[in-house]
């Protein structure tokens, strides 16, 4: 549904945006307008060298902040389909400047959702994070509460042709901030700080987390939070796979971070539905029924009490998977 329609990413300039607005441009030609909309001029300048106005087109760089929302709308004007990536997310500078995150993964998303009704777009795809699962830093629950804004706005639209939905995953392979570019950093100091030796994160990488997107743009109803069904890793194989002959130097946990993340908790389980590659949280109170959603997706309900957790999923990544993944996603020459 992507051929020549018009496109706006929020965040674009990020790891997933250009991940996103490379594959949307390679497999549509076609697309009528592609808007990066990010509040970064440098990197919208340096994203500008790889994708051009005049090889591409349909593409458009629009300086803003969610914050805004008055540039939202203008940003908006007669735009298709939204996915929705700007957020803070580093966990410690969230616990640190709560009320910035606030503004940012909670206000900027409420005044997307409004723009959005106000504008015409007919699809939107919201971006969140396993850390939004039964959070426990000010990150995770700003992101648990834009998930449920976004879920809800489906409760508004009227007779508007429009649905929201949000995509939630894990730890997104070598993207800026993420503990693989931090540990290929640190190599070459033959220490790797370890926060805590049992740590496990799901993986997911960014090609799989835009086939998610494109996915859900296409078969979302709106109102479900899909989750996919990806592998974990325990961070000590993380560091034996960059480098095993680094010293590792355990320094602790850092403010609101978790042993293990989960995408789907227990309570979920009554609501979730599993469609195979992905799961869907449906919303508990909403136009569909679980039944119905079933029957034309082809799903089934999980069972009562089903949880999804990085450190009890059955699917873990070995040393030398990482090793592989590592070389092919992030960096072919920095692991040993």
């Amino acid at each position: 549904m992507l051929s020549k329609t018009s496109i706006l990413i929020t965040g674009g300039t990020g790891s997933f945006g250009r991940a996103f607005v490379r594959r949307v441009l390679r497999q549509y030609p076609d697309v009528k307008r592609l808007v990066v909309y990010s509040r970064d001029e440098l990197k919208q300048l340096e994203m500008s060298y790889e994708f051009g106005e005049r090889d591409f087109p349909a593409i458009r760089y629009f300086i803003g902040d969610i914050r805004d929302a008055d540039r939202l709308r203008r940003a908006l004007e007669g735009i298709d389909v939204v996915v929705h990536a700007a957020a803070l997310k580093q966990v410690p500078a969230a616990e640190y400047n709560p009320f910035e995150c606030i503004k940012t993964n909670v206000l900027g998303a409420q005044n997307l959702i409004e723009a959005c009704l106000d504008t015409g777009v007919k699809r939107v795809v919201a971006l969140s994070t396993d850390k939004a699962a039964a959070p426990v830093n000010l990150y995770g629950a700003t992101k648990l509460c834009a998930d449920k804004l976004f879920t809800a706005a489906n409760n508004i639209r009227g007779a508007r042709d429009i649905r929201f939905s949000v995509v939630r995953y894990g730890n997104v392979m070598g993207s800026r901030g993420s503990v693989i570019p931090f540990f290929l950093e640190k190599k070459h100091t033959g220490v790797l700080p370890i926060t805590d030796p049992n740590m496990t994160r799901f993986n997911i990488c960014l090609e799989e987390g835009v086939e998610m997107v494109l996915w859900s743009i296409e078969n979302a109803w709106g109102g479900e939070v899909l989750v996919p069904r990806i592998p974990s890793y325990r961070i000590v194989d993380v560091a034996a796979a960059i480098d095993g002959k680094c010293e590792v130097r355990i320094v602790g946990v850092r403010p609101g971070e978790k042993i293990h993340e989960e995408m789907i908790t227990a309570s979920d389980s009554l609501n979730t539905v599993d469609l195979g590659c992905y799961f869907a949280i449906l919303p508990s109170a909403g136009p569909y029924t679980m039944e119905r959603y079933c029957a034309q997706m082809g799903g089934r309900p999980v069972e009562p009490g089903f949880s999804y957790n990085s450190g009890s999923n059955p699917d873990f990544l070995t040393v030398e998977q990482l090793r592989a993944l590592i070389r092919k996603h992030v960096s072919a020459d920095s692991v040993v």
